[in-house]
């Protein structure tokens, strides 16, 4: 089994993630950030893996800190789930439509961080979430779990159908990528780093 637990702690978060990557269903979400907690269930749905996700963060000052630690704390689960990568697909592109909004989400787990992130929000807030964490906790999330990842919002009016097309596309993408379809490493070199 895929599975990983993570725990971070800090002046500004206190945070506990249960990940399992192969067995769907068992979803739950507590950051204290209604719109985060929604976006976060979207992701592991659409993924179809189990999440359990618990942050006491300080709201008092912001968003910010509570949900870019959510990001890394769940990118250091991938990582450790996933292993040595054995057999996965590795690569994951899906297009998805979320009533006006279209999103496509590409991405390699490659064990080499980066993000391209091309979207446009017109909202400075969606709920309780400010509209730029959704670039920080995808940034957090990729250069944690080794993973390459483009995020590209093709078009949209609606923020909150924005950013859930993005959600539940990298859901999507990574369900795709972390399929284990043979026995080996998907590289020439041997080795995904």
């Amino acid at each position: 089994m895929r599975t990983a637990s993570v725990d971070r702690r800090t002046k500004e978060t206190d945070i506990h993630c249960e990940l399992n990557l192969d067995t769907a269903g068992k979803v739950r979400i507590s950051t204290g950030i209604g719109f985060f907690d929604h976006m976060l269930t979207l992701l592991a749905f659409h993924g179809g893996f189990s999440l359990v996700m618990e942050a006491d963060g300080d709201l008092d000052v912001d968003d910010h800190h509570t949900i870019e630690d959510c990001g890394i704390v769940l990118g250091q689960a991938f990582r450790q789930a996933l292993g040595e990568r054995i057999g996965i697909e590795r690569y994951g592109t899906f297009t998805l439509p979320m009533d006006e909004s279209l999103a496509t989400v590409s991405l390699d787990i490659s064990g080499r961080p980066y993000l391209v992130f091309s979207c446009e929000f017109t909202r400075d807030s969606i709920g309780m979430m400010a509209s730029e964490m959704v670039e920080e906790f995808m940034r957090a999330f990729a250069f944690n779990a080794g993973i390459t990842l483009h995020v590209n919002l093709h078009y949209g009016k609606n923020d909150h159908h924005k950013a859930e097309a993005v959600f539940k596309a990298l859901g999507h993408a990574l369900k795709i990528a972390m399929k284990v379809t043979g026995d080996g490493v998907a590289s020439t070199k041997g080795m995904l780093e």
